[in-house]
């Protein structure tokens, strides 16, 4: 109706009208851009709030998963210590203390990862939508680092732990992961992260089938030297979770207060 009459008002040359009609048009275009402009910041503003919330859970359930990691291999390595104690003469203990520190040292434990959210947020190209930049810059920081992988993997593939599969009975195994082995509890339990491993426990095994356990294990020297070496993997790992990587282990710990306070 309005370029209609736009076409009349030119063909009677009323430029006044015209030029009115023509801001009239202008304008509502410019309106309706506006509006639908904020409307798609408002919706932004919404997902990059919803997704702020949950990356935050996430980030969460990380430090609880940060703190279960270094809680459970500073158990290993105390077991790894007494053992290696034992072997070098150092510490006298029984057969069955060093069969179960020795076990308890090949251990290792994954790094359970929360990660949903940074994976729709990077793959989609939506991590702008978050305004918290230090947020954003803190799940860059925990979800990229490698230390993590690097713990696990150094774990699972640890020459000692393959010796020590090697030279032990598969029934001496079995009854020292049932009876001595992990003891997970729910994801977010900050309770259930002490005693994972090396707690007080008992093989449950025949006293000959200990004493001919602990026999191999003081035998082997490849053994040692083996123990040695995850020894100061362990240390190094621990060290860089619990003093290299203060930016990380300071956010998340910030994070988790927060639901605290």
């Amino acid at each position: 109706m309005i370029l209609r009459r736009i076409i009349e008002q030119v063909k009677a040359q009323n430029w006044t009208a015209v030029a009115i009609d023509f801001f009239i048009v202008v304008f509502g275009v410019f309106i309706g851009t506006q509006v639908s402009n904020w409307n798609d910041a408002q919706a932004n503003q919404r997902r990059g709030a919803e997704f702020a919330d949950q990356l935050r859970d996430d980030l969460r359930t990380e430090a609880w998963s940060y703190a279960r990691l270094v809680e459970y291999n500073r158990d290993v390595l105390t077991a790894a210590q007494r053992a290696a104690r034992a072997l070098e003469g150092d510490e006298a203990i029984s057969d069955e203390a060093l069969l179960i520190n020795a076990f308890v040292a090949t251990q290792y434990i994954n790094h359970q990862r929360s990660n949903a959210t940074y994976e729709e947020l990077t793959s989609t190209g939506a991590m702008g939508l978050i305004e918290d930049r230090s947020l954003r810059d803190l799940a860059t920081l925990v979800y990229t680092t490698p230390v993590f992988a690097d713990v696990v993997q150094e774990g699972s593939r640890s020459a000692y732990r393959e010796r020590f599969r090697m030279i032990l009975p598969n029934d001496v195994q079995n009854a020292l992961a049932a009876n001595c082995g992990d003891r997970f509890g729910a994801r977010g339990d900050y309770q259930r992260i002490q005693d994972m491993i090396g707690y007080p426990c008992e093989t449950g095994l025949a006293p000959g089938l200990i004493a001919e356990a602990a026999r191999r294990i003081r035998n082997d020297q490849t053994l040692h030297l083996e123990l040695r070496r995850r020894i100061a993997d362990i240390q190094t790992r621990i060290a860089d979770l619990t003093s290299n990587n203060t930016n990380i282990r300071d956010g998340l710990n910030a994070l988790s207060e927060e639901v605290a306070q």
